[in-house]
C-alpha cells in the first residue's frame, strides 16, 4: 500500500509535468519523526491522555505535519502551481498512506505477530 501511495505521488508530478506536488512527500517523512524522537519509536502515546510537555509537543507536531500533508496540495492549487487533477491524485495518495499507517499500527498492537 505504501508503494502505491508513493507511485501516485510520483504520477501526480509526472503526468502533469510539474514537480511541485513532491512537497507533500516531504510531509510523509516528517509525520513519524515526533513518534521516533519523543515517543521512543512507539505510537502508543498518541492515543493516551497521559504525558507531559514533550508528549504534548509530539502530539502537536504529528498533527501539524498530518494537516500539512493535506494543506500543501490545497495551497499549491490555490496559487495555480498545480492542476486540480494533481491535487486530487495527492489526496488519494494521502488516503492510501493513512490507511497503510493505520494497518501497520493495528498489526503492531496484536500480540500474535
Amino acid at each position: 500500500m505504501f508503494s502505491s501511495s508513493i507511485l501516485l505521488q510520483i504520477l501526480a508530478c509526472a503526468l502533469y509535468n510539474n514537480w511541485w506536488p513532491m512537497l507533500a512527500a516531504l510531509m510523509y517523512v516528517l509525520v513519524p519523526m515526533p513518534c521516533l524522537f519523543f515517543g521512543g519509536g512507539s505510537s502508543q502515546f498518541l492515543f493516551s491522555r497521559e504525558g507531559g510537555g514533550w508528549i504534548g509537543a509530539a502530539k502537536f507536531l504529528t498533527g501539524a505535519s498530518s494537516v500539512g500533508s493535506i494543506a500543501i496540495p490545497i495551497i499549491l492549487r490555490h496559487a495555480h502551481l498545480i492542476s486540480t487533477g494533481a491535487m486530487l491524485i495527492e489526496f488519494v495518495s494521502f488516503i492510501i498512506f493513512v490507511c497503510t499507517v493505520l494497518c501497520f499500527h493495528h498489526a503492531s498492537l496484536e500480540d500474535d505477530w
